[in-house]
């Protein structure tokens, strides 16, 4: 389980340093097909001409509340720390809230369903691993 929450927590926080350096590269979206979406964020969301003239405020939230923590989670789970299993549990839940964010903005697509998925592997393998601390 422990080898699990590891690859997850990484696979994910690299996943989300990705992200987010695409859209600092390109913060208008056009070189990656971002412009849509970017539309699409600008009718759903509140300030739209404060937080999504571009991808950068988008940028920042994504690296520090799928990033930043799950390089943390990680990095307690290699320390054998006894918060690992509860920063993984925390990280899974705001992965999955990040999720129905997205799928209210922009619907139901293969990425964001994937890692709804994973976020969720991430909250079952935190809570079966304090059940067995627990035990």
């Amino acid at each position: 389980m422990k080898t699990l929450q590891k690859i997850l927590t990484i696979f994910i926080a690299v996943g989300a340093v990705g992200g987010a350096l695409m859209m600092w590269l390109d913060p208008s979206g056009a070189t990656w097909g971002g412009e849509p979406l970017l539309e699409m964020l600008r009718e759903k969301m509140p300030w739209p001409d404060i937080f999504f003239k571009n991808f950068i405020p988008s940028s920042l939230v994504l690296l520090i509340l799928n990033g930043i923590t799950q390089f943390t989670a990680a990095v307690l789970l290699f320390k054998k720390h006894r918060l690992a299993h509860f920063a993984v549990l925390t990280c899974g839940i705001i992965l999955m809230l990040w999720i129905v964010l997205e799928w209210w903005v922009w619907g139901f697509n293969a990425m964001s369903n994937i890692f709804f998925v994973l976020g969720l592997v991430e909250v079952i393998a935190a809570v079966v691993s304090i059940h067995n601390i627990r035990s």
